[in-house]
Parts: C-alpha cells; structure tokens; sequence
C-alpha cells in the first residue's frame, strides 16, 4: 500500500485551545482542513514512530470519516501501533486511562465535549500527550507553529477499516488494533471503588437509580457498570445509546439541557439518584430527589467522604480547584490539613499536580470533577464516587449535604452563562471591568464593600510556569465575591460567565434559594460590568 504526500496551504485558524481544535462540522469538512490540523500533530512531535497512538471518539457526527482518514496518516507518518475504540467511541477519561496503561506517546480524541452534534453542529480534535492528560500549552503552540508553514501532509492509499469488529491488522509497518473501548476503563473503576458493597446497595429493594448519557458517549460504559457489573435495574440507565447528533439534544448536563432527568427527579415519585453525563463523558451532574448538588459541593463531599472510598483511604495528598470554582473544597481542606490549590480553568493544570503528587482530587464548577486514577475529569468515576458514599452511609444525597453544610457552612453559589454574544462587546465588556480593577478596591458597591479587584494570575507550583487574564475577580470584604470570564469552548461567538459566591456558616440560613440568597451580588455584577448593555441580554441563557 502506496504512501502519498498531498500538497497543501495552511489554514490560519488552526489555533487549539485548552481543550484542543474546535469548529463546527462544514469547518473540519473543508478539503484539507482535518488532514492539516492532524499533520501539524505528528510535524510538532519528536520521537513518536515506532511507538503506540490512541484513537477514539465521542461518536458525534464526522467521527467515523475523520478516524479513517487519522488512521491512514498515522500509518504514513510512521505510527508503530494505533489503539482504535470499537466503533470509533473511547470516552475522554477511558482514552487517558488506556494511554496510560499501554505506555502510549499520546491519544487523538475526537469530541467538542458538551457541544451539540449534528451535520451543522461541533467537531473537535484534541491531542493528549503520554501522562493521558490534555498536550500543555507548550505542546498546543507547537502545533499551531507547524500549522501555519504546512506544505503537505502524508497519507496512506488503503480502503478502510472496520471499526466495528474487534481485530488487529497491519497496515505497511503500523499494527491497528479495534478494542473494547469499555473494559480497560471498567476494570480501573472496579479497583477503585468497592463493588461488592455498591452492588448489594443497589440490589437490595430500597434503592432506585437513573443515569442520562444524554445519547452521548458513557452509555455503554454505564450500561456495562450500573446494569451489568453492579446490579442496576435494567432501564436505570436511559438515552444510553451514543447518536450522532445527541438525539437532537445538546449532551451538556446541568439543569437546564438534561431537562428530562431534571423533571423526572423533581416529579412524583422521583428515584432516590440521579445523574448525567455529557458529550464525551467527563463531565456529570448529581441530584438527589428534588435535591440539586452543585459541581462545587460535590467536589467538596467527595474530599470530605474520601475515606470511606477504597481508592483513597489512604488520605489524599492534597485538592485543587479551578478558581471560578467555590471555596467549598478549600474548608474540607483545612480541616483535614491538606493543601489546597487554586488553578486557572483547564485540566491541563491539574495534572501538573497530579503528576507530581501534590493533589489527589480536583474539580471545576462546570460540572467537571476527577482524580490522579487518569489525567482528565472523569463523569462516571464521579458518579461511583457518590454511589460508594450513598452505600456506605445509608443516607440520602440531601442528607449528606445538608449534613456536610452543617459542619462546613454553605458556599451559595451558582453560575449565569451569556451564550452566542457578539465577540466584539464580550471583548469590550471585559476591558471595561479591567479598566476599573485599581479603583475598585475600597469603594461599596450595593451595602458590600470592596476588598480586592484583579485579572486572576497563577503561578504553577510544580513548572514555575505563570499564567495571566485567567479571570476578572471582585472579592468583598465579608468573602463574597463576582467572577467574570469568557469562555473559549464554544465555536459561535463569544460566552460570559458570571460566577457568584457568598459564605454562609449560619445552619439556620442554609434553606435559601441560592438566586434569592445572591440576588444583591446578582444586580452589582449586572451593574459593573453593564452586562445587558454589552450582551443585549435580560437574562442568562443558562443558570446553575
């Protein structure tokens, strides 16, 4: 089978983000565009050939097509061995979980996580380098630079693969293997958590589960774990078959686009759990009955639960944080005499923790929260988290947070999203609140006064790397504060968060709605950043 090199000019746009090259399909479908992007790959990498490739997907749609296509590069660029998820599907933590376990130099995994799917909708590859973690900035530029001086890229003439059937077959000097995208990760999550003791909870009678894949990548892994391994009535797992286009959905789980789970354990006779998953499965939202968990206070439980985990019995050595995400995290912290670690958003910064032993569990507010078992947040293993938890203390999901609220005091927290705004007036919005950092400090805003104002810059503990503009941050002398940044996961426009939180130790003030309890920090950000003016909004798109 004949090589060729195709002749070719760079694109400009080729730029990938923290979570890698994000377009919408008819981008990645231009001629060339996916090749490019997959040479710059291999052109920005040392010392690869002859070595192990992971390869897999979330299974939206131009999956298939674009893994044909990287397979017969990866063989013409000199790839000793691709390991390829069955029918295309490897879940974002299964794919840190397998190159870690097989010593691969790194994966390529297909997916724009909690963007919607579809002929019309988002595509992404990313590159995970050889800890299984997202590739560093360093690794990203790298590739950005070999995008731009791009002449050609190298492919093999062969017909395709059959995704679909487990096999090993040579291609030239490249052996590709289709595995079984479920065991490796299923057999990683058994050594983890005690099953034995999940199972007979969950058998027992009194118990009643449902978890949402959102038509999404988990579904087989939760079919596998929940119904098959633990015992789970068939059906507690629904929309569990991975489609194309997430069923029409939009695979993102928070109150407002896993609305289906949402009413169903708000309803009558709702079951006891509840919990979603998103695109590519590292992502997850825990309800109790008519009980709602924030990211931030799951993150919170879990640290303070830990011990009764198998996995971690034995202490961990420290937690970190994104910085949007609440302190709640940080007073499970100082309890147990921990460090705790504030990080920009992205994982990427979390694995330098967790690689060097300084951070055993982290968590961001947006739903993502994961452990040093791989290199990426991890949906699932959180749910069995929650699920030992449950078992061991026989308790339900409201309890053990209220009850966790009376030892810690509650963080009132929630998240207001502005999606699809102009990038013009987002990038106007933020200038206006950096031009008011100097002055802010002091000055009362509403009845709270202003103890710092700053653009959030963190210096990496473990590299000494230092990374700056992470965040507008206005914190009030009583410990509340108001984030503010723009998100880069999207593809249409620009996205502003706005991130709320006050500290209330006071039990008997914990019943509050937390709209109602930051309804005044609500009205000041809205006021200082002149939000409506700039987003032509009334209203957030989404509220968590």
């Amino acid at each position: 089978m004949n090589v060729h090199t195709v002749s070719t000019q760079p694109f400009p746009d080729q730029k990938p983000g923290t979570s890698g090259l994000r377009k919408q399909v008819p981008v990645f479908q231009q001629r060339h565009y996916l090749e490019n992007f997959i040479q710059a790959i291999f052109n920005s990498l040392e010392d690869y050939q002859g070595k192990t490739l992971v390869l897999g997907g979330d299974g939206r749609y131009y999956n298939r097509t674009a893994i044909q296509t990287i397979l017969k590069m990866a063989v013409a660029n000199g790839v000793g061995r691709v390991l390829v998820g069955r029918g295309g599907i490897l879940s974002t933590p299964a794919a840190s979980c397998i190159i870690r376990k097989t010593g691969a130099f790194g994966g390529i995994i297909l997916s724009a996580s909690h963007n919607p799917g579809g002929p019309e909708g988002d595509f992404g590859v990313k590159f995970n380098t050889s800890n299984g973690g997202p590739a560093p900035e360093k690794v990203t530029s790298a590739i950005f630079e070999a995008s731009k001086t791009l002449e050609g890229y190298n492919i093999l003439e062969a017909p395709d693969i059959d995704l679909d059937t487990l096999l090993i077959t040579q291609l030239n000097e490249t052996t590709v293997e289709v595995i079984d995208p479920v065991a490796d990760y299923a057999d990683l999550m058994q050594s983890l958590f005690d099953f034995d003791r999940i199972r007979d909870f969950l058998t027992s009678g009194d118990f009643r589960l449902c978890m949402d894949p959102l038509h999404a990548v988990t579904g087989p892994y939760a079919h596998l774990l929940l119904e098959e391994r633990l015992g789970a009535a068939p059906g507690s797992v629904q929309n569990g078959t991975p489609l194309e286009d997430f069923g029409g959905g939009h695979p993102d789980p928070n109150l407002v686009y896993a609305h289906d789970l949402v009413e169903l354990m708000f309803g009558d006779n709702a079951p006891d759990f509840g919990a979603a998953s998103d695109g590519d499965g590292d992502r997850n939202m825990v309800l109790g009955r008519k009980f709602f968990v924030t990211p931030s206070d799951s993150l919170a439980v879990l640290a303070a639960n830990a011990h009764l985990v198998p996995g971690y019995k034995e202490g961990l050595a420290g937690v970190a944080r994104s910085m949007p995400t609440s302190a709640a995290v940080d007073r499970v912290a100082e309890k147990l005499g921990i460090n705790c670690y504030e990080t920009p958003t992205g994982w990427k910064f979390f694995g330098n923790l967790l690689d060097a032993g300084q951070a055993t569990l982290c968590g961001e507010e947006s739903f993502g929260t994961g452990s040093d078992h791989v290199r990426e947040k991890d949906g699932l293993w959180a749910i069995l988290f929650w699920l030992n938890i449950l078992a061991v203390r026989e308790q339900s999901v409201e309890e053990i947070v209220r009850d966790h609220w009376q030892t810690y005091g509650r963080n009132y927290y929630s998240r207001h999203d502005y999606e699809g705004i102009d990038s013009g007036n987002a990038d106007q919005l933020v200038e206006g609140l950096r031009s008011q950092l100097q002055s802010l400090p002091g000055q009362r805003l509403g009845k709270y006064e202003v103890d710092y104002a700053d653009d959030f810059s963190y210096t990496d503990p473990v590299d000494g790397s230092v990374s700056k503009n992470q965040g507008i941050r206005i914190g009030f002398t009583d410990g509340s504060r108001i984030v503010f940044r723009l998100s880069g996961t999207g593809t249409q426009g620009a996205t502003l968060r706005l991130y709320l939180e006050s500290y209330e130790p006071d039990s008997s003030q914990h019943g509050a709605d937390p709209q109602d309890a930051l309804a005044e920090f609500i009205a000041i950000a809205e006021d200082v950043a002149q939000i409506r003016q700039y987003t032509g909004m009334n209203t957030p798109t989404v509220i968590t």
